[in-house]
């Protein structure tokens, strides 16, 4: 396993010995389930197929817990309790009459160097040159996704170099401050390559949901996972390869959270039982008021307030929206394993190891595979790749942020390379305008599937509708609590209710 690099999900029947093998690559960019039953040992890279063989189909109640805090299922679970996933960096052999043995083959982890910045641009830009111009390998067209950031610039400025025809894809929304495609036409420009481009509708979002979700196989929740599925549509018409930046974030700390011990230091000075104090005072402000959250989170030690990316539900909610919580299960049963191994530690580091770990894998990896297998277009992610990993890996914290920026040391290892406006520009991802549609175009189609579901004894419908009602009302913002639940209740209808009627309808959008 060690001489292997890249993506892959592979299994090998030994005939002579009678024997199984089965590997999954090092981040988890290829799918790997499985299921054991007394029949014998199911194995796909979509769950939907195992579903159709196993004759246990009951939902997992802990797998239904951890997804409404996390916003995707965690881990090796499935929101079917006989189906699991394979782990990144894992192998499983089986003999006949024999158990399934697992095995960890490759595990992330960090150890930074004292090295110059200097050491460590070199570093970066001849991995990912090297990276990118492996991944470029191929005998059919090849293309690149493109938005209005740094990641996909940086492939996109690198990958032209070994096809200066490169055609760059981009996808944005009508509502002003949601559509990145003038800035993706712009670095497009610069960089002279092709530009493709897409305006995605909140007619077409609604639309398309329910095959988006059928695709997924697990309800995934993150609202930017939509946009990729009509960017993959909007690829496949014109390459069959695709380059995208996914990793960047989680390898060189590209998310402003990681900020976030920096920014609450000042908790560290003032003592358990003050800080106890405060928490408890801060819990009783009412919910939208500002700063409670920088409170709450100041005053928790970070294993128990950082779950990766997304915390959707707490505790409390959770108690009030299942109707079977269980109470000796929580969010850090997940990620506990993880901050055990990195006592010590950098904080930024435990971060960064905990999303590459559950949220690199479960949300933009999942997302990346099915949008795109879902037109039949290969993804290919150079920035997740073990060589350019083996560099990030020893870059200490304070080069990944400094001057007040995300990827400070990625940004320079690419000057000369991508347009100084792009490499300093803001984070922006693929922000989707959920939380405006849920007050308005969406408003009655979310209400519609609220009732509609046959959920009643899974989750308390009436709290999902007045988060929507409040929503609507502008008190809080609510709507990544609601889309979590919409995901929910659209997945049960599909996969539980088996109600797929939508997917003899021919695709309701062109791009």
């Amino acid at each position: 396993m060690d001489k292997l690099r890249g993506m892959f999900a592979f299994v090998i029947w030994d005939k002579v010995e009678k024997s199984f093998f089965g590997a999954r690559d090092h981040f988890g960019i290829k799918p790997f389930y499985y299921a054991v039953e007394e029949q014998g040992l199911y194995v796909a890279s979509e769950k939907k197929a195992i579903l159709k063989m196993v004759q246990d189909r009951q939902l997992d109640q802990i797998a239904l817990q951890n997804y409404l805090t996390f916003q995707y299922v965690p881990g090796s679970e499935t929101m079917h309790q006989s189906i699991k996933e394979l782990l990144p960096g894992h192998f499983m052999t089986k003999k006949l009459n024999e158990t399934v043995k697992i095995t960890r083959y490759w595990q992330a982890d960090f150890s930074p160097i004292n090295k110059s910045e200097d050491f460590f641009t070199k570093e970066i830009r001849t991995s990912l040159w090297d990276s990118v111009e492996k991944h470029m390998r191929s005998d059919v067209t090849v293309g690149s996704f493109l938005s209005g950031g740094i990641d996909s610039s940086i492939i996109v400025a690198m990958a032209r170099e070994f096809n200066p025809k490169l055609k760059t894809l981009s996808v944005g929304f009508e509502r002003d401050g949601y559509n990145e495609i003038n800035l993706a036409e712009e670095t497009a420009e610069e960089l002279k390559v092709e530009n493709f481009s897409h305006t995605i509708t909140v007619e077409e979002f609604m639309a398309e949901f329910p095959r988006f979700v059928w695709h997924m196989d697990d309800p995934l929740a993150d609202p930017a996972a939509m946009p990729q599925f009509f960017l993959s549509a909007l690829a496949r018409k014109h390459v069959k390869v695709a380059l995208s930046g996914e990793g960047a974030d989680e390898l060189f700390g590209g998310y402003g959270i990681y900020n976030e011990p920096h920014a609450l230091r000042m908790f560290n000075l003032t003592g358990k039982y003050t800080n106890q104090a405060i928490h408890q005072l801060a819990q009783l402000m009412p919910d939208g008021v500002k700063g409670k959250s920088f409170l709450i989170r100041g005053t928790v030690p970070l294993e128990h307030r950082y779950v990766g990316n997304a915390k959707i539900f707490d505790e409390r909610e959770k108690k009030n929206l299942l109707a079977k919580y269980n109470a000796n299960h929580s969010f850090q049963n997940v990620t506990e394993s993880i901050y055990q191994q990195t006592i010590g530690y950098h904080p930024v580091d435990r971060m960064q190891l905990i999303d590459i770990n559950t949220w690199l894998s479960g949300d933009l990896l999942l997302n990346a595979d099915r949008t795109t297998m879902a037109h039949s277009l290969e993804l290919r992610t150079p920035f997740l790749d073990k060589e350019v990993f083996n560099v990030a890996r020893e870059i200490p914290a304070h080069l990944r942020l400094a001057h007040g920026m995300t990827k400070y040391i990625l940004r320079k290892s690419v000057e000369g390379i991508v347009p100084e406006n792009v490499i300093y520009r803001k984070k922006l991802g693929f922000p989707v305008p959920i939380r405006h549609w849920l007050k308005d175009e969406m408003y009655d189609w979310a209400l519609t599937i609220i009732r509609e579901s046959q959920t009643e004894h899974l989750l308390n419908k009436r709290y999902i509708e007045d988060l929507l009602i409040n929503h609507r009302l502008g008190k809080v913002d609510y709507s990544r609590k609601i889309w979590t639940a919409l995901t929910f209740m659209v997945w049960h209808r599909i996969y539980v209710e088996e109600s797929q009627e939508f997917l003899t309808e021919p695709l309701r959008f062109s791009v």
